[in-house]
This record gives C-alpha cells, structure tokens and sequence, in this order.
C-alpha cells in the first residue's frame, strides 16, 4: 500500500520561522489535523497563513472571528429576506433555493477545486460553544444543508491554521482533534532576523539600540501592554522616516506613543525612567 505524499512546508522569504513551528505545520498537513497557533498578540500568528499559502503555492481563504460570529456562518448562509424581496416585487423564480445559499469561509473552503489554506482567526473571540461546534465539520470536511437537501464534501482537505491569543480556554474535545503549538516571544537573535527581513537596509547602530530599548520595555513587569512585534516595526518604520539612525538618547525614547499604549504605562515609564523636567509629566515631548 502506497503511502500518500504532501507538500513540505520550508518557510518563506517574507516570514521568519523558527523550526519547531515549521516543525508543526508540517506535522499537521501530514496528519490533515488543525494547527493551533497560541502567543501573544504580535508574534506572527496570523501572518503564519500567509507563508504557509506562499510558500505552498495556495490560495488563502481567511474567517476573521468576532464575539458575534456564529459556527453556521462559516458553512452557509440561507438568505430567506433576499428570497421574500424577489417574491414579492420581482418576476424571479424563487422555488430554486440554491440561488438563495450562501457559502461560508469554510464551504467555500470546502469548495474549493484546489486545496486551500483556511485560517480561523482569533478563535477565542466567539462564544464558549463557538469550537465544538464545529467538531464534527472539521473532522469529517462536510456539512449538511436541509433547504436544500445536500451534503457539501470537501473536494480537497483544506489546511486549516487556527489561532488564538488565550483569551479564554478552548474546551478539550476540540483540543483533542488539533496539533498545537505555542509560539514563544522572539529572542533578541530571532528578533534581529524578522526586523531585517522588513528593513534590509536597516543601519547597524539603529537596529542593534532599538532592540536593545525595545527590550527594555519588555523587561518591565508592570506594564499593563508590553510592546508587540508589530509595534517594533512601526517604531522602527517611525524612526527611519524621520531619519534617525543613531544612537537613542538614554531614557528619551522617540515616538514612545508607537510602542506603548497605555497611558498608565507612559506614566509609569516617565515616573520611573525619566528624570522630571521643569513643565513636562515626566518625559520629553520627543516622546510624544
């Protein structure tokens, strides 16, 4: 008996993996098993599903998750309003009742000729039964329309990401059907890799004082928000478009309102880490 080959996830140009994250993607295409992507928000989940359709040569289909989202939206829709407008004020045919459904991110998925990456993003913002109800569509790649009597089978199995920022627990059936896997905070080195990959031309003496800065915020423990990834970025993309790319005046951080974003983190960091100045909070409005 044939054992039947997948496509090997390697990474891509744009996105800096480490290996055991590369290592769980790939465990889960082989197993056709839902990678759970778990970190704190800006360390790249989302932007993992753009390199995994990237690098695989796949089209991204991406169900953006909100407290009001319902796990039948991601099926299919039934749009009977359209269907009562049309009886009412059109000539139109209305006992065909296909016309009137609407696939969801994952029929669509689904539907697909060519297997798709689908992400499921930010799981964790629907309800508590939002995971287990859809269980038994992701085990089995097919659900059931009773308007029209049909059964949609997924024509390939979509590569399904999903990913949470640990707002709130996932209950455990549906934790039993994933692979998981946490994504750590980049090390200064990693970091190092993922801010050249935006900034190429990036001038050592900038790059090396805005990590270490950077890093500074992170280590202090009473900050409400520590700053993010993405937060780095902008921070650097600020300081390079004003032209600075030299050293960081010690304790005056330029654009401070980029990285952090609470006002009781600014006030703790003025109160702690700047000396006062006559007329100011406590921090320079360089700062600001």
């Amino acid at each position: 008996m044939s054992q039947k080959s997948f496509e090997q996830f390697k990474g891509s140009e744009d996105y800096v993996i480490s290996e055991a994250l590369k290592n769980a993607v790939n465990v889960a295409i082989v197993l056709q098993r839902p990678l759970l992507v778990r970190g704190e928000p800006g360390t790249g989940k989302t932007l993992l599903s753009y390199s995994i359709a990237s690098s695989l040569g796949k089209e991204l289909i991406r169900w953006n998750i909100k407290s009001t989202t319902k796990a039948a939206e991601g099926l299919y829709v039934y749009d009977t309003v359209q269907r009562l407008n049309d009886s009412r004020f059109d000539d139109k045919d209305v006992s065909d009742i296909k016309q009137y459904i609407k696939l969801g991110k994952l029929g669509q998925a689904f539907t697909a000729p060519q297997q798709v990456v689908l992400l499921i993003d930010e799981i964790d913002k629907a309800d508590v039964e939002f995971p287990n109800d859809l269980l038994n569509e992701l085990d089995e790649m097919s659900f059931y329309i009773p308007e029209t009597d049909e059964t949609i089978k997924a024509m390939q199995r979509p590569i399904v990401l999903i990913t949470s920022n640990n707002e709130k627990e996932l209950p455990d059936a549906f934790l039993r059907r994933c692979i998981f896997h946490y994504i750590d905070f980049p090390e200064p080195e990693l970091m190092e890799e993922i801010v050249k990959v935006h900034f190429p031309n990036i001038k050592n003496a900038l790059l090396k004082d805005a990590l270490e800065t950077f890093y500074t915020l992170r280590r202090i423990d009473d900050f409400r928000k520590k700053p993010s990834t993405s937060e780095l970025i902008d921070w650097i993309q600020a300081l390079m478009a004003s032209g600075l790319d030299g050293k960081i005046r010690d304790g005056d951080i330029p654009f401070l309102g980029t990285l952090i974003k609470k006002e009781t983190d600014i006030d703790y960091y003025a109160s702690h880490y700047l000396k006062r100045r006559p007329g100011s909070r406590g921090y320079s409005t360089y700062a600001n």
